[in-house]
């Protein structure tokens, strides 16, 4: 790890708030494809797909 000298908390404390963020919105993107998913599967239950005959 270089020499941050003086700045060191700075840096460091950015690198952790960056990284906190990232995780934030990962987070919120898991936690929105799972309610999409469960409200796919909702709607396509009330409502079945016709099958083409072949």
């Amino acid at each position: 790890m270089p020499d941050l000298g003086p700045y060191a908390p700075y840096i460091l404390g950015s690198y952790l708030g960056t990284l906190a963020i990232v995780a934030l919105l990962v987070g919120a993107s898991i936690r929105a494809s799972r309610r999409a998913r469960r409200e796919l599967e909702r709607l396509e239950a009330r409502h079945p797909r016709r099958r083409r005959a072949p």
